[in-house]
């Protein structure tokens, strides 16, 4: 496969960036995105030209660290109606001769670091304000010790899968990033040891992710369409009525 890539090029965050046009020849149809990206990079390195930067680590769809918009779309598709990670994106989902466009997430709270690479530290500060369990130390209990209902079970492992990518914020008009805090907020939300800090946690989570500068949820749902773990957009429904019940309650909590 031959294939003309238009690739965002950016030195660094406070340079104007432009788009790039390089042509990669050669491509096998099994190679990854990231794989034939590598390609384009051994060959610039060669020229003596900087290659492009790009964000990656596991190749295998688990941890989230890769992530560009393809053509458009949040990790890209192609050919396949299937939402994946950009790292599982298979050349064989386009055509020989194709025309990719490859950018940056674009959302005011990931600012670009370098070409392709942006600051996804936000969600990280989202985490630290209240996507934890705080428990005494001591020895793990049984595993049967707290029964959970199958049902909650399920749909905490389903929340659980989130891998923090952020193409629910490359992927939104607003650049929300509701789906991901409702997803970490539901994981514990459906355990019996996140029970104690449940109002509190998505009243520190969700000012946490305001004031990271990211956009409220209109309930669009491209955030789930183009989510590589299907996080469910119902999470949110969940988080809002979360929100609603810690602000009426009691004490607060």
């Amino acid at each position: 496969m031959n294939i003309t890539l238009r690739v965002w090029r950016q030195a660094n965050a406070q340079s104007e960036g432009r788009m790039v046009t390089y042509q990669v020849r050669d491509v096998s149809e099994d190679m990854s995105f990231l794989e034939m990206l590598d390609l384009l990079n051994e060959d610039l390195t060669i020229k003596g030209e900087e290659p492009v930067a790009f964000d990656h680590d596991c190749r295998e769809g688990i941890c989230g660290t890769c992530g560009v918009v393809i053509n458009g779309t949040a990790h890209g598709r192609g050919n396949s109606p299937v939402a994946t990670t950009t790292c599982q994106l298979h050349m064989r989902s386009f055509s020989d001769g194709a025309v990719i466009d490859v950018e940056p997430w674009r959302a005011g709270s990931f600012p670009v670091i370098k070409d392709l690479v942006v600051n996804r530290s936000a969600f990280d500060r989202i985490i630290q304000a209240g996507g934890y369990v705080s428990v005494n130390t001591g020895s793990a209990p049984d595993a049967h010790a707290n029964a959970v209902n199958k049902r909650k079970a399920d749909r905490a492992f389903d929340a659980a899968t989130c891998i923090g990518c952020g193409a629910c914020v490359a992927a939104c008009p607003n650049h929300s990033g509701m789906l991901f805090t409702a997803a970490k907020i539901t994981h514990l939300a459906m355990l019996p040891q996140g029970q104690p800090e449940r109002g509190l946690r998505i009243k520190k989570m969700v000012s946490a992710h305001d004031e990271e500068g990211f956009g409220g949820c209109t309930n669009i749902g491209e955030c789930a369409a183009v989510c590589p773990k299907e996080i469910p957009l119902d999470v949110i429904g969940q988080l809002n009525r979360d929100l609603i019940s810690s602000l009426f309650s009691r004490d607060g909590k």
